[in-house]
């Protein structure tokens, strides 16, 4: 895995690439969950490869990123996100994929890509997260360690051995901790809403978003929504891989024949 080129060293810590891909006619820019980490989209990008060109958010706070405090504060994190992203940008068609929190983190990125850099994205694909203005009350980032950590076992996705080892657990939980804490306080603002198209995608038995909670998406863009549910549980999508590259592939061919960046 590769960090894309910036002229701002401290912005291409941000921004990674599995594989050179300048021939892919789009790009489709992942945004981890809470605790996660680039890596996560390893799969997708090999699923979506040569066509298109996956770049992943690396948040600070964890793994190469581990001597940075981390950022508590999703507007902040996506300030971060846009900083680095910005001298990237070409003329390709680019999307956005994020999941859970990646997904809230993905909708204020293409909030502030159209509406303050004059950038839209094609589509924002929000996975296993409900409408920004769907809010619930929770407190995980306020529980002990052992809180913490039963809460990522019951989510799933989380690799069991690291649950297990509790050195491994002490180095990963901070991160967690922050992330937790960033999409928990979290409280959607009145503005101007996306003018690119959102794709919903959620597990039918995810306890973190209900069917109403994930339809509110529609509510935050002009330009249409749509809505698919595959089996499984809040992470879901490492059971489906297969079928949900497959989604965005049919949706990024239609991005090719677009062509460029829309501006608004």
């Amino acid at each position: 895995m590769s960090t894309v080129g910036a002229p701002d060293p401290a912005g291409a810590r941000w921004i990674r690439r599995f594989r050179a891909a300048e021939d892919a006619g789009v790009r489709l820019l992942c945004l981890p969950h809470a605790g996660g980490a680039a890596g996560f989209y390893f799969p997708l990008s090999q699923a979506l490869a040569p066509d298109v060109e996956v770049l992943a958010v690396q948040y600070p706070g964890r793994q190469d990123r581990h001597r940075e405090p981390g950022i508590d504060d999703v507007r902040v994190l996506a300030d971060g996100v846009v900083a680095a992203l910005l001298p990237l940008l070409d003329d390709r068609p680019l999307a956005l994929f994020g999941h859970s929190m990646g997904a809230t983190v993905g909708y204020e990125v293409a909030r502030r890509l159209e509406h303050g850099a004059g950038v839209r994205p094609a589509v924002l694909f929000a996975s296993g997260r409900r409408a920004p203005s769907r809010h619930r009350e929770e407190w995980a980032h306020l529980k002990d360690d052992a809180g913490l950590a039963e809460e990522l076992r019951l989510l799933g996705g989380t690799d069991g051995e690291l649950l297990a080892d509790p050195d491994l657990l002490r180095m990963v939980l901070p991160a967690v901790r922050v992330d937790y804490r960033a999409i928990e306080t979290y409280r959607h603002r009145a503005g101007p809403e996306l003018g690119c198209p959102v794709a919903v995608l959620i597990g039918e038995d995810d306890p973190r978003v209900t069917l109403d909670e994930a339809t509110d998406w529609r509510h935050h863009t002009s330009a249409g929504h749509t809505l698919d549910v595959f089996p499984g549980g809040h992470f879901y999508l490492n059971d489906v891989t297969e079928q949900i590259s497959g989604l965005i592939a049919d949706r990024m061919t239609s991005l090719r024949a677009t062509g460029g960046l829309a501006r608004p």
